[in-house]
């Protein structure tokens, strides 16, 4: 379910709620009991559950998956040197 913002035209709070999308929809500010409108403002991502683990996902390459063309993902010492001075 999303996350609605509005504020208050009478007393001018700011209010979070989350509601269905098929609403009902939040018509009066709980504070005051002014109206309120609704404010367009960046989507937001509620994460639920422990967390996200490399092990739950894909199990890891095993040897005979690994090509011979793949490059390390960390460069030497010695490849960054030269890199250095090239671009002096």
């Amino acid at each position: 379910m999303p996350l609605y913002e509005y504020k208050c035209l009478k007393c001018g709070r700011l209010t979070e709620k989350i509601e269905n999308v098929a609403g009902p929809h939040l018509k009066k500010c709980p504070h005051c009991g002014g109206k309120v409108e609704v404010l367009i403002s960046a989507s937001a991502i509620q994460f639920k559950g422990s967390g996200w683990y490399v092990t739950d996902y894909a199990a890891k390459k095993s040897g005979s998956d690994v090509h011979k063309d793949d490059k390390p993902a960390v460069e030497s010492k010695d490849s960054s040197k030269e890199s250095a001075t090239k671009d002096s």
